[in-house]
Parts: structure tokens; sequence; C-alpha cells
């Protein structure tokens, strides 16, 4: 009896410990060291999330897409080597598979039956759109009911940060649960992302778009890129390494962008493979268009209009709330100015505090106000556009937001009249109106 007692006892003493909070530690002579394992060598690496970034009109999806047709078919690498042969997963945002993801597919050659997209979760029985917070196990539990896969490409891949894209710690967090995945399934993630605005000459790495985090936690940074041609040749794209922690960290390869008609009628796009090329990806991306200004501003506002529509959603956000988002994202101020006239953005003033709201917002501007991007740690009126008891409203003349001026030395310009004075928005003499609508012409 006594014995019996004891193994019980020891056996609850054992279980008890197993559940106790605490620090698991392992001797690195338990361990055996084992070689990375690659789809793709020096470019795409099992268990490992991957950043594939550059400016819009790249082709960095048609480019993904050609990885991931290789990878269907285990076909060859640019470089003559041959990939595994294994299931590709989708998960794009952005893109419709029908029209446009599987044509490019198609014309890649892929192995179509090894393709599929992650169209939406179940959650109680009812049909919801993918969450990566809450649908990560649910997602492994059905990539081994396909046998695995090989590849996994994310675009964009803030699709994943549920949170503030410019935070390191909030993107840390969101992309963790990809990082997981890729070493649980055994699988290279490949996210996909912009380009931030200038930083011409400077490592591309520090010009992916958002917190710097996404390039920190990816393993392999590849940047894609228009580049000047040599002599009277012709500009051509190169997809060049700016960061690997596995490897070599430079070199690429030519590529262009085929326009081609498949099924009799559809129109879509693969990429066509170059030469290998040598040297930095700082070097090697140079903008041939570094001089031309309409291109530049052109790609620039495209950048805007995206980060724009963005962060506004379906509501409105504090003019200084959108200036600081822009200032974290690299975007001029003077680009965000054009990308919200493209849009359409309206500016008013509620309660002494500006507001950049889509056209749509307007009849309702009190609900959407209330329902305003918010940032952290926000204080009293003034402070980040937060809403307070101020009655203090502009005068019929004085209809001019409280925006920064171009400055050739800051993409941003002068902040010297808000900033320095403690204050986020502008002060106006007071008039009755708890609201000023400015004039549609007014220059912001």
């Amino acid at each position: 009896m006594n014995a019996r007692y004891e193994d019980w006892t020891s056996a609850l003493d054992a279980d008890i410990a197993a559940h106790q909070d605490g620090v698991v530690l392992q001797c690195a002579s338990e361990l055996t060291v084992a070689p990375v394992r690659w789809l793709w060598k020096y470019w795409l690496a099992l268990g490992k999330l991957h950043i594939l970034a550059g400016a819009p009109g790249q082709g960095k999806t048609t480019l993904a897409l050609a990885m991931a047709a290789t990878v269907t078919i285990g076909g060859r690498w640019p470089d003559g080597t041959t990939s595994p042969a294994g299931n590709v997963l989708i998960w794009s945002g952005e893109d419709d598979p029908t029209d446009t993801l599987l044509p490019r597919l198609i014309a890649a050659g892929a192995d179509c039956t090894r393709c599929y997209f992650i169209k939406s979760a179940l959650r109680a029985g009812e049909v919801v759109p993918f969450d990566p917070s809450r649908d990560m196990q649910n997602l492994q539990t059905a990539i081994a009911q396909i046998g695995g896969i090989g590849l996994l490409v994310v675009d964009p891949v803030v699709s994943a940060v549920q949170g503030d894209s410019h935070k390191n710690t909030e993107v840390r967090r969101a992309l963790q649960p990809l990082v997981d995945l890729a070493a649980a399934c055994d699988c290279a993630v490949l996210g996909i992302t912009h380009f931030a605005k200038g930083g011409q000459g400077t490592d591309p790495t520090q010009r992916v778009v958002g917190s710097v985090a996404f390039a920190a936690v990816a393993r392999v940074v590849m940047v894609a890129a228009k580049v000047k041609g040599a002599g009277d040749n012709e500009d051509a794209r190169i997809l060049a390494r700016s960061k690997s922690n596995h490897g070599p960290d430079d070199g690429g390869f030519h590529y262009s962008l085929e326009q081609l008609v498949i099924e009799s009628d559809i129109e879509t796009q693969r990429i066509a493979w170059g030469q290998a090329v040598e040297g930095s990806a700082r070097d090697l991306l140079t903008d041939p268009n570094a001089h031309s200004d309409s291109d530049i501003e052109g790609s620039a506002k495209d950048v805007a209009v995206e980060f724009l529509l963005e962060l506004l959603g379906d509501g409105s956000a504090p003019s200084k709330f959108v200036e600081t988002e822009a200032k974290a994202a690299g975007i001029a101020w003077r680009t965000v100015r054009r990308a919200s006239e493209t849009l359409g953005v309206k500016k008013r003033r509620l309660n002494d505090v500006w507001y950049w709201l889509k056209p749509e917002s307007l009849p309702n501007l009190a609900k959407h106000v209330g329902q305003v991007v918010q940032p952290p740690d926000v204080g009293q009126v003034g402070q980040h556009g937060q809403l307070g008891g101020a009655t203090d409203t502009d005068t019929e003349d004085s209809t001019t937001e409280d925006s920064p001026k171009d400055s050739e030395d800051s993409p941003f310009g002068k902040q010297e009249s808000s900033e320095s004075s403690g204050t986020l928005e502008s002060s106006a003499p007071a008039q009755s109106a708890a609201t000023a609508w400015e004039p549609d012409d007014q220059p912001f």
C-alpha cells in the first residue's frame, strides 16, 4: 500500500512539475548540427521566411509565381540547379486567382494540381476571411491533408500584420506565426512587399516599406528593380539578393516580363530569365530613371495611394496621424498630398482638429470621426488628433490645414510651426461653428 502510494505521489509531483512555469535549457552537446536545406540554394531555404521587395510595376508577383511554378514541376532555377518538387500554397489579398494568378501560373508552366489558394476559413461552421492570428493551426492541418507544401507565397506580407506595420514589436509578433509555420511545415515562406520612396544608392534592404522588422525577421531578402542598360542597351530588370543569413548576400539574375496569350484569348505575363550578374544589390539596382522626375514621382505616388487606402480604410484619420505614419513609411508629405488628390480625399476640421476623409465618409463625418484611427498613447486635444472638448474653430478665411512645407533637405520639409510649439494642429481664430468645411480647391 505504501509503495503504491509513493508511486502515486511521485507521479503527481512529476505532473505538477511538468505544468509549472519555468525555462527549458538544452545543452549544446545534446544537439546535432544540420545543414540548411534549400528549395533554391542561397535563395529559398526550407523552414525559413523570405522577403521579395521592389517598386510597383517590377513584376514581384509574377516573379513569385514563376518560383512557385518551378517548385510544382521540380524544374530548373535560373542558375541551372533543380528544385525539389512539391505543392505550393498562395495567399493573395490583392489579385484574383481566376483572372490573374492562375493565368500566370499556367504561363509559367506550373503543375496546377499542385497549386492551392487560401480562400477563406471556417469558424463555428461559418465561412469567414482567413485570419493568420487565429487560423494558423487550422492551416497547418489543411497543409498536412494535401501532403505538405514546399513554398508558401504571401502577397502582400503586410496582410499578416493586424497591428501597425511600422512598429517593430507588432510586426515581429505578427510575423512569428509565419516563421513557426515555415518550421512546422518544412517549407519556404515568401512574403512580397514594396519599396519606400527614395534611398537611391543606399542598401535596398533599408528601403523595404514599413518596419525594419520585415527585413530583420526574414532570413533572405530579395529585391527586384529596373536597372540602366550599358551604352545603348535597353533598361533591364534584375532580381538580386540584398540580405542573407545563410549564404552570400550579393549576385542576381536579369529577367524580363513577357506578355502572352493563353487559352486563345486570355492575356497574361510570365518571367523570362536572363544571365547571372555579380555585385551587391546596392550597386546593381541603380534606377535608370533617377533623373526623370515624372517617372520617380509617378512610382512614389502609386505607393502613397496604396498607403492612404490602407490607412483610411472606410473612415477617417487625423491629419497629424497621417503625417506621422507617412513619415514612418518613408513617403514624402507632398507625395501624400498628391495621392490624396488622386483619391479625392477631403480635409475637414472638427473641434479644432483636422481630419482626412474619403469622399463617401463626408455625409457621416461625426460617425467616422468616432471610428477614427487613433495612435497609441494619445493625450489631450492637439496630440495626435485626439478629440476633446475644444470649441474654437476656423473662421471663413482660415481654411488651411497645418501641414509641413516642402523642402529639398527633407522628405517632409520644415515643421517648425507645429512641432516646436508642442502642438500638432494649427491654431486659428474662433468662430461659432464646430466644423470647418474647406473649399475643395484648397491646396494641401
